[in-house]
């Protein structure tokens, strides 16, 4: 059997290596650091120079800008795609908020802006080349869905479209690193390019002059991605050395591409994305190091290497490492490359392979949600694992035992649910400044209430208390501390029912809820008062909305939920009108309408007559819960609130 172990790089490479080593250490020692502003805060009309591209992020688009007085969070009031690095912007807003950091680079304020207009557009040439290129792909791909969205980010890193959850999929499958524009696609972009300039690039010093003419653009295109630009350092480098006649080795590359970026922008360093690009490069040279024999073990060896070396970044950044990253890569790794290559020429000419390409981006996208369930491993059983292969490769007398040890562990992972939870439990998750209740009426049948106001908190807590499939989904109302979360778990929970009312209210997150059941082929079902769900050893009950109502909130699904000794009421967000039409409600454990907010009758919260009231909310600057909510309530009842206790569990069963 051939030995498998890491080469050492070449004796040529190593100075080059240690260099680029003592440029990350000093670059780590001078990168600034967030200071406060020693502008007042308050309102601000102003100039600001934008310092980066606008990207959409979690709470809408921003950026980096200059102000008199240091850096700023950029927060804008709507996307704006023609603008980017460079520009000069008049803004009216406001300035305030804590110093920090955004992808790596530190702020000393938040300016949040109302209106806002652009004084002077950068003039400089790859910037206005790069927003074109990122509008064409842009307006190629309309209309989006899923695997356009997904296409998106294969060709230029534009991941704003797609979803909280599919983004989570592809990061605990370990496919994410396929929408971190990185060194394949700037490979694919000369390529194409050498194509495209026909006679100006025969030769190969000719393509490294369009190369090296072309690459600025790119990057810009990319808007600057730390991958993006450590890929283009090495390719530029490398071209250079072309046409100089000097021939760089790959580590003499990432090496040089290393030093020069770390000391050009210091907060590199710290950017989450470049070191994990710098990793898995390195990673991917000591995989095709390894000496094994065949096309698929040299593969599996070369996405081996790059797992390994991201290995502990995945758990500083994120606290886990999926297990089978590599097998999965294998198998994505050419639906990708094909997506990419079509999807690249269906964008710049020939159209119609748009679909074929966003085709088997979207298969890309199936195998991430699928992958996504499997083990991850925390930092012992990374430790585990990594001694476990050290007795194979030089044990052969362990081989034996720690293959089958190993074959233990993975059958274990792949089977055994993540967490448990009783039967006859319901549990108010804590989802934040929202609502989510998860039942369990035992024998594998779940129930879940609402989806608070974050996609990947629900995925992660129905995957914490191993949940795959729910016998009903229920929506109460449309507003999107309840519906959003839900959004996030109809590709990776399989859904039997949901019971919605649809009319007469709607909201985005509602639209975008029932667009993506129907997508799935799942029905939404409005129940009416009496409508009732055997779920195990539970019972649920509808007891209203009893007419319509011109608040979302008082047109909630109020549900009872009976077990064999007590009884819960899912009240919603159900305010003073809904509860004067549902005042005869009894039950020992009341959910409390509207995070404990001050739009309650004081007759209906205490005539409920509950033992346990349980408020679900989260940081919040709307004064929930409000104080004498809590103090009525506390006169007879225990009450417990997520905020400070967590998920807090339920027992009907007795």
């Amino acid at each position: 059997m051939t030995s498998m172990h890491p080469a050492i790089p070449p004796r040529a490479s190593r100075p080059w290596l240690a260099l680029a080593a003592v440029a990350w250490v000093m670059a780590t020692v001078l990168a600034p650091e967030p200071a406060p502003l020693p502008t007042e805060p308050g309102p601000y009309e102003g100039k600001v120079t934008l310092t980066s591209d606008v990207v959409t992020g979690r709470f809408g688009p921003w950026a980096i800008g200059a102000i008199p007085g240091g850096d700023v969070l950029v927060e804008l009031p709507h996307p704006h795609d023609h603008m980017g690095r460079g520009d000069l912007l008049t803004v009216t807003g406001r300035l305030g908020g804590a110093p920090g950091t955004a992808s790596g680079r530190p702020y000393g304020g938040v300016l949040t802006v109302r209106r806002v207009e652009t004084v002077i557009s950068s003039t400089f040439l790859p910037h206005r080349a790069g927003r074109a290129v990122r509008t064409t792909v842009e307006r190629r791909l309309t209309p989006f869905d899923d695997g356009r969205a997904l296409l998106s980010g294969f060709l230029i890193g534009d991941t704003s479209r797609i979803s909280e959850s599919d983004i989570d999929a592809m990061r605990r499958s370990g496919l994410a690193h396929f929408v971190a524009v990185s060194g394949s696609n700037v490979a694919l972009f000369l390529g194409l390019l050498a194509i495209a300039a026909g006679p100006l690039a025969l030769g190969p010093r000719r393509r490294a002059v369009v190369g090296l003419l072309a690459l600025p653009i790119y990057v810009a295109a990319t808007r600057f991605e730390p991958s993006v630009m450590r890929a283009s350092v090495m390719a530029g480098l490398a071209l250079g050395g072309r046409l100089g006649g000097v021939v760089l080795e790959a580590w003499q590359l990432l090496s040089l591409a290393v030093g020069i970026l770390v000391v050009v922008d210091p907060v590199l360093t710290s950017n989450a994305g470049f070191q994990l690009s710098v990793a898995a490069t390195a990673g991917v040279l000591v995989g095709a190091r390894w000496r094994v024999n065949g096309r698929f073990a040299r593969a599996l060896a070369v996405t081996l290497g790059a797992q390994v070396a991201v290995a502990p970044l995945l758990l500083s950044h994120f606290g886990s490492v999926p297990l089978l990253s590599p097998l999965v890569n294998l198998a994505a790794a050419p639906l990708v490359a094909g997506s990419t290559v079509v999807g690249a020429l269906g964008v710049f000419g020939l159209g119609f392979l748009v679909a074929p390409a966003a085709w088997m981006a979207g298969w890309v996208l199936e195998l991430a949600r699928g992958a996504s369930a499997w083990p991850q491993l925390s930092g012992w059983e990374v430790v585990a694992l990594a001694i476990g292969i050290a007795l194979i490769c030089w044990l052969p007398s362990l081989r034996l035992f720690a293959v089958g040890a190993a074959s233990v562990a993975l059958t274990v992972g792949l089977v055994v649910p993540h967490g448990s939870l009783p039967p006859g439990q319901a549990v108010v998750l804590d989802v934040g400044q929202g609502d989510s209740i998860l039942l369990n009426g035992g024998g594998g049948h779940f129930a879940l209430v609402d989806g608070g106001p974050e996609e990947i908190v629900l995925v992660e807590k129905l995957r914490e208390y191993g949940v795959r499939s729910l016998d009903l989904v229920i929506l109460s109302h449309v507003h999107a501390d309840h519906a959003t979360g839900l959004i996030g778990i109809v590709d990776s929970v399989a859904i039997s029912q949901v019971w919605a009312d649809t009319e007469p209210h709607a909201t985005p997150a509602s639209r975008q809820l029932f667009e993506a059941l129907d997508d799935r082929g799942i029905s939404v079902h409005t129940p009416i008062p009496g409508s009732s769900l055997q779920l195990g050893i539970l019972q649920l009950v509808v007891e209203g909305p009893v007419r319509r109502y011109a608040s979302p909130n008082d047109q909630s699904i109020v549900v009872t939920v009976s077990g064999p000794t007590k009884s819960m009421l899912l009240a919603g967000d159900i305010e003073t009108i809904a509860q004067a039409d549902l005042d005869h409600l009894r039950a020992d454990v009341l959910k409390v309408p509207h995070q404990g907010a001050a739009t309650s009758a004081e007759s209906w919260l205490s005539g409920v007559d509950s033992d346990l009231a349980v408020i679900s909310v989260g940081p919040n600057d709307f004064g929930h819960p409000a104080d004498w909510v809590v103090e009525l309530l506390g006169r007879t009842n225990e009450v417990r609130r997520t905020d400070m206790d967590g998920d807090v569990a339920v027992d009907l069963s007795g």
